[in-house]
């Protein structure tokens, strides 16, 4: 055991030799075909908007049956991240948020594409996206054991805290109402996650989950593009 050079923690040689191990496999020509293929394929089809990672994952699964498994984990993995960014470009150009990570691109992004600057920002969201996996993968590489054993003690105080914390932020945060602010961050519709006491679902087995992100987001902003460009339309 030895210390790591950047002061994360202790980490055995065993991890060195699994990351060295790693990229001997997925640097190998056939693994980087699959790699490039699943990067298109995942971009092409997370540009429709409600698809989203998962969706496209599960989409083309059949495709990797008769794959070898590190293949087929290599190309289901950036199926997922293709999917993941393209997302933005929809946020971008239409101003519908193509999965739940792009919401936020749909304020910026979109602002930008009516300022004739759309080029911009999908470079700035391809450039930003592949920092941040980069980074991300790399850093969960060294920090995946360290993050477990916190995980493992977060207790009721720990959640409670956590709990605490977010409304904080919603109420210091939101502009205007504080009552819709906390409506909103309280989430009263769905199937209670303790007692199992359905709240507001009207004996209807599609609000048991409650609202979903995706559907939300399209509604924000999607729908209310199209009305704004229809009023647009029809005053002319």
């Amino acid at each position: 055991m030895f210390l790591s050079p950047l002061g994360f923690g202790e980490f055995s040689v065993d991890l060195l030799a699994n990351v060295g191990l790693g990229f001997s496999v997925a640097l190998t020509p056939i693994n980087l075909v699959f790699c490039f293929l699943g990067t298109l394929v995942g971009t092409l089809l997370g540009v429709l908007p409600g698809l989203g990672p998962a969706g496209a994952v599960a989409f083309l699964l059949s495709l990797t049956f008769k794959m070898e498994p590190a293949s087929a984990v290599i190309m289901l993995a950036e199926i997922y991240y293709g999917a993941m960014y393209s997302g933005s470009t929809t946020s971008i150009l239409v101003n519908i948020a193509g999965e739940t990570a792009s919401v936020v691109t749909c304020l910026d992004g979109y602002r930008m594409a009516r300022q004739g600057r759309a080029g911009e920002a999908l470079g700035i969201a391809a450039f930003g996206s592949f920092m941040a996996g980069t980074v991300g993968v790399i850093g969960l590489m060294f920090l995946a054991q360290l993050l477990g054993r916190a995980a493992l003690r977060f207790g009721p105080p720990e959640f409670f805290a956590l709990t605490l914390t977010g409304l904080t932020l919603v109420a210091y945060l939101t502009q205007g109402s504080m009552i819709k602010a906390l409506i909103m961050a309280t989430r009263t519709v769905g199937m209670d996650p303790i007692s199992g006491q359905e709240r507001f679902t009207y004996r209807t087995l599609a609000l048991r989950d409650g609202f979903g992100l995706v559907p939300v987001a399209m509604g924000l902003f999607g729908i209310a593009e199209v009305l704004k460009n229809l009023a647009h339309i029809g005053s002319q």
